[in-house]
């Protein structure tokens, strides 16, 4: 059976700054200040990429006191994965198929 990968989530994730924070986010939850010392990124810039990944249904935030948690939603990561193991098996079965030039 062929899927299609999510082309929205790929580009959502395509950006290095944004695969960073999802990588560290699957370590631990982290508030905007460890994600800021952690990558490097002002303020501002990482606030715009924390806003694409949890508009994208990326991250969970949660609200402690004057600062906002991060949390990363693993079911979202692992339905990208299954997709892509999808199209690998894909792959797999159509070696040998190939279709006849006119």
């Amino acid at each position: 059976m062929m899927t299609s990968v999510d082309a929205d989530l790929m580009r959502v994730l395509a950006d290095p700054l944004r695969l960073q924070i999802v990588t560290l986010l699957a370590r631990e939850t982290l508030c905007s200040t460890h994600l800021i010392e952690e990558t490097g990124a002002k303020q501002t810039n990482l606030s715009n990429h924390l806003r694409v990944l949890r508009e994208a249904g990326v991250v969970e935030t949660e609200p402690c006191g004057r600062y906002t948690y991060y949390t990363l939603r693993p079911d979202v990561i692992a339905q990208l994965a299954g997709q892509f193991a999808d199209l690998a098996e894909s792959a797999r079965n159509a070696v040998g198929n190939k279709r006849a030039c006119p």
